[in-house]
């Protein structure tokens, strides 16, 4: 490719409203047009980038065994209705009518579509298994969509969907995914994590989230440096940061605290550690009887240390809040406990209230906690003296740095990630859903085991950059720059040496299949250099006059501090083997 014939353009100044830095830089070098909140038309720089994800993406799930094909944008309300996702999906799923008052959305992903073709078209135990994957425009009507493609209204997304006759089977397809998502990320030339999470909206059991390290990123991930565990912060197991229970040392005081309604101004008045206190969370339930009629509130106290925070994604997975929770009303506190929160504790209830306490809370002594009333808390409490042992011990908190691993092997670490990868193991929620069923070996019918696999395409880009810039611009990995390398050309219009010099060595790099650009532009070195630097081309190499008549040219990395001359006859040599083919 020649710069002449292609479209470049850039810019000095990131629009005003851009704001990470992925967004400013993709807009600044031409990759992206905003088009309308959250919806960009991908220009020719970017989408070149984007085609080199997608082969990636494609020739590993070819590899896999997966098989491509193309599903529909726009999908009928009524495959979403078998699932219950119609209603279940909220706004973000795009409705609309049909001239004939039919109803429609703008699919966000496929799993309904997908069931419905594996019913049709899967009828024995011996088609399985099977893996349909497709790369696909999809959208998501978001409240706020912002991040530039990180959180758009419409993008591209790789999304799979396996099918299987037994869970053992389901869990060899999700070990194949797995191990064809790390060689994707390692290809791209990324630095992430493959972490345990959350399976949310989509449901299902297993799951692992793909992330790109990144200090800009929304997700918070644990890990531990010393082993291989990583979760999100989500599933992340916080154990229990006391081995043992103390023996009682001191007496139950109710002591004053007035106007201290926080662990924090508790700890500050009385002298002592943050971590001597327990806060008191208050959750209700709204109970319903066998016909489904309302029957009542169960009001839940979910105790943790002060210097924790709860993770009400673990809460959710209690039995009694599995079905959903809200905070309770200050009606209900004052009900129950006969106090307005800030003072709220275990001890003295007016009336009964289910009290969980997290693994650590557990374990302490002489703690302190909310005396329910107002401007008093009590010191000196212990389990099974002062109060009854919780009606359950489960893990309840956000880890923090620093935390023992799970897994034995050291301490935890937090970095920030962004998520451009989910496997789940889904198991039979859809296909029970629509009656997807096959004939297994015994002639009966069964319900597919299936597992779904989202890798977002667009959303790499914007990962891979907010990881790899400095203040010249992008720095791509090789594997999905738009271009390898650019020959920049000084003097091209007024040397015949340099242009013959330049097209000499353009013409070898793509006689080896390097993706390469000559900047054939006749612009002064300033303006190309800055332009190449900002695009982020891995590898660039100058040739002028002057240089070649001392028989040299220039080369320098993306990542370089400075240019290294180069005879002119092993420039080739030297490139190739920075791209690793020589």
């Amino acid at each position: 490719m020649r710069a002449s014939q292609f479209h470049l353009f850039t810019l000095k100044e990131a629009p005003s409203d851009a704001e990470v830095v992925s967004q400013k830089l993709m807009l600044r070098a031409g990759m992206i047009r905003k088009v309308a909140a959250g919806i960009y038309s991908y220009m020719p720089m970017g989408l070149r980038a984007i085609r080199k994800v997608e082969t990636i993406v494609r020739e590993e799930m070819d590899r896999a065994g997966a098989m491509e094909l193309i599903m529909p944008m726009v999908q009928p309300a009524e495959l979403w209705d078998e699932t219950g996702r119609w209603d279940k999906m909220g706004d973000e799923l795009l409705r609309f009518k049909d001239r004939h008052e039919r109803d429609f959305a703008l699919q966000p992903t496929s799993e309904e579509v997908v069931t419905d073709i594996a019913r049709q078209e899967l009828k024995s135990y011996r088609q399985l298994p099977k893996n349909f994957y497709q790369i696909q425009t999809k959208f998501r009507d978001e409240r706020r969509p912002r991040f530039g493609v990180m959180r758009g209204r419409e993008f591209t997304m790789k999304d799979a969907y396996s099918f299987d006759r037994s869970e053992e089977a389901a869990g060899r397809s999700y070990d194949l995914m797995f191990a064809a998502y790390k060689r994707i990320f390692d290809r791209l030339g990324l630095e992430y994590r493959a972490v345990a999470a959350d399976t949310g909206a989509i449901g299902g059991d297993r799951s692992h989230e793909f992330q790109v390290i990144a200090d800009t990123g929304e997700d918070a991930i644990v890990y531990c440096p010393d082993s291989d565990y990583a979760a999100n912060i989500e599933l992340a197991e916080a154990v229990s940061l006391l081995a043992r229970r103390a023996d009682p040392a001191k007496a139950l005081e109710k002591t004053p605290t007035p106007g201290k309604a926080t662990c924090e101004d508790v700890a500050a008045l009385l002298g002592v550690p943050l971590a001597t206190t327990v806060k008191s969370l208050v959750l209700a339930t709204d109970d319903v009887d066998d016909k489904g009629q309302p029957a009542g509130v169960t009001v839940w106290l979910l105790l943790v240390r002060g210097d924790h925070a709860l993770n009400e994604v673990k809460a959710g997975k209690l039995e009694g809040l599995k079905a959903g929770f809200r905070f309770a009303t200050e009606a209900e506190i004052l009900e129950h406990f006969g106090c307005k929160p800030g003072y709220l504790g275990p001890i003295g209830l007016l009336k009964p209230v289910k009290v969980i306490a997290d693994r650590t809370v557990a374990h302490m002594a002489d703690f302190i906690c909310g005396a329910n009333d107002a401007d008093f808390h009590f010191t000196g409490v212990n389990w099974g003296r002062d109060l009854p042992e919780p009606d359950l011990v489960a893990d309840l908190r956000n880890v923090i740095e620093g935390d023992p691993s799970p897994d034995g092997c050291g301490v935890l670490a937090i970095q920030r990630g962004i998520e451009v990868g989910h496997v789940f193991y889904l198991g039979t929620k859809y296909s029970k859903a629509m009656n997807a069923t096959f004939l297994d070996e015994d002639g009966k019918p069964k319900h597919f085991e299936m597992g779904c696999y989202g890798i977002g395409v667009t959303r790499i880009l914007g990962a891979a950059i907010e990881q790899n810039h400095d203040a010249r611009g992008i720095i791509w990995p090789r594997a999905i720059a738009p271009f390898e390398v650019v020959i920049c050309p000084v003097g091209w219009g007024k040397s015949q040496a340099v242009r013959d010099e330049a097209q000499k060595l353009y013409d070898a790099l793509l006689a080896t299949g390097v993706d390469a650009i000559l900047d054939d532009r006749d612009e002064r070195p300033g303006v190309m250099f800055a332009d190449w630097e900002l695009i982020g081309v891995p590898h660039r190499v100058t040739i002028g006059d002057r240089g070649l008549k001392e028989g040299v040219v220039e080369y320098q990395g993306r990542r370089d501090a400075e240019a290294a001359k180069l005879p002119a006859g092993e420039v080739l040599g030297h490139v190739l083997a920075r791209l690793d083919r020589a």
